[in-house]
């Protein structure tokens, strides 16, 4: 696989955290499920800590490697932190990608950032009794 990092290699060989997750505090789907790359990413929190990640891919070796990426990167960070991860983080963490797969980590930080909003919204509700379903700016 020409013009492909060790990283990507690897993390396409062996993707990390790969498979569904039961009683997931978030589920998040990004992409196109009908015809294109796509990526279901489960969260488990504790606290305000992303415990847990894991992740349904479809796609090129490069999608594979980019989830799995993405699921190291998240795994461990508060969810301000997970929040935060771009593309280009996912890429720096790959030790880059070709010319022509550069767009393709930019839906992995969708799949993880989808159910983010849910989760905190619903440890608003559990800090803040009589505010259930309103987070400010959700």
């Amino acid at each position: 696989m020409n013009g492909y990092s060790d990283k990507v290699l690897d993390h396409f060989q062996r993707p990390r955290n790969v498979g569904a997750m039961e009683n997931a505090h978030g589920i998040g789907e990004f992409g196109d499920a009908e015809c294109g790359d796509f990526v279901k990413v489960f969260l488990k929190v504790e606290g305000d800590t992303v415990i847990d990640v894991k992740y349904q891919v479809r796609g090129c070796p490069a999608s594979i490697a980019c989830a799995s990426a993405m699921s190291e990167l998240a795994k461990g960070k508060n969810l301000d932190d997970a929040m935060m991860i771009v593309d280009e983080d996912i890429a720096e963490a790959l030790g880059g990608l070709p010319e022509h797969k550069i767009l393709v980590p930019t839906w992995a930080p969708g799949g993880l950032k989808r159910p983010l909003p849910t989760i905190l919204r619903d440890m608003w509700s559990r800090e803040t009794p009589g505010r259930a379903g309103h987070v400010p700016g959700f």
